[in-house]
């Protein structure tokens, strides 16, 4: 199924100064790229979205978009502001950076004591206010998560302004549901993908497009070996396996992330630092030895199944500077 996507929700990497490091995210992009990803989720959670400033989200955003230079597609959050009008702006000016869609977080358009007529009404403004802007739907769990029911999931999907959807309701009844929906609805244009790592075998049998987890920031080979081999019945024994395996390690990679990312990748040989904004304690030595020992379990899934594991040397990135023309 060589039309499934991995699409990793991008971590950001800074500098000494806790600044915005490009030449780090343009190398970060090479390695994403070489592990076969067929897209990116910038400016998202794992990027550390509410740390960054409004023009750093604008800066990062439109760095990554001509770095990539339409090789694959691009989305980015968009929905920040107080206000549906201050989120209209925003999101336009984020599509203007040159994404594919400007993806809305659920919980930026109700309280969590709001009804589902609330979070539909508010909808229906923010795209009276952007009209041409291509969306997505994102079930952020900041600042709540707010699964959306399958009702309202129709109801959005009805007015074909949705091309894209990241769930997070992790209870497979309420995938399958939502994946019914899409199906029954004939929409070739919408992609669904799921951010819950154990439920991948799951999501890709029952005809959802791919994933976006963040273990991927851990090995995003293995995502894209799986969200491929998933629905081929051929593989089913060593997709079982995988997932098996996925899924004993993913509570440990969320200890201390985007922290466990960065060291995780910074091991891998990636130029990026142990520096966060969202997670300001050191890891402790206990969580890296736990990190340690998931790189050699990785090493072990490589090697089982015949996946070549990245060498990051061989990835070229040369030297770039924050110039608007890269």
């Amino acid at each position: 199924m060589m039309d499934n996507k991995f699409v990793p929700v991008m971590i950001t990497p800074f500098n000494l100064k806790a600044k915005l490091d490009f030449d780090a995210v343009a190398k970060l992009i090479d390695f994403y790229l070489a592990a076969g990803v067929k897209g990116f989720f910038a400016n998202c959670l794992s990027s550390e979205m509410y740390s960054l400033t409004e023009d750093e989200r604008l800066e990062l955003t439109s760095f990554i978009v001509r770095y990539v230079r339409g090789r694959v597609p691009i989305v980015a959050t968009g929905s920040f502001g107080l206000t549906i009008e201050d989120k209209a702006i925003f999101a336009k000016k984020i599509y203007e950076t040159g994404i594919d869609a400007v993806i809305l977080i659920t919980g930026h358009f109700a309280n969590i004591e709001d009804s589902d007529e609330i979070l539909l009404r508010n909808f229906q403004q923010m795209l009276a206010l952007a009209p041409g802007v291509p969306f997505g739907l994102y079930e952020c769990p900041a600042p709540y998560k707010r699964i959306l029911t399958a009702n309202v999931f129709k109801t959005l999907l009805e007015t074909k302004r949705f091309i894209y959807h990241k769930d997070t309701s992790i209870d497979q009844s309420q995938v399958k549901a939502k994946l019914n929906i899409l199906k029954e609805s004939g929409n070739t244009s919408f992609e669904f993908f799921d951010a819950h790592t154990p439920n991948a075998s799951y999501v890709m049998r029952n005809g959802g497009k791919g994933m976006s987890s963040i273990s991927g920031n851990f090995y995003p080979e293995i995502l894209v070996w799986m969200v491929n081999n998933a629905a081929n019945p051929a593989m089913k024994e060593q997709v079982d396996w995988l997932q098996n395996e996925l899924i004993q390690v993913d509570p440990l990679i969320h200890i201390a992330y985007p922290m466990s990312a960065k060291y995780f990748l910074a091991k891998r040989g990636l130029p990026i630092r142990t520096i966060s904004r969202a997670h300001v304690l050191e890891l402790t030595p206990a969580q890296k030895e736990t990190l340690n020992e998931i790189h050699e379990k990785f090493l072990g899934w490589c090697n089982t199944l015949g996946i070549e594991k990245l060498s990051v040397e061989s990835i070229i990135a040369p030297k770039v500077f924050h110039d608007p023309a890269i």
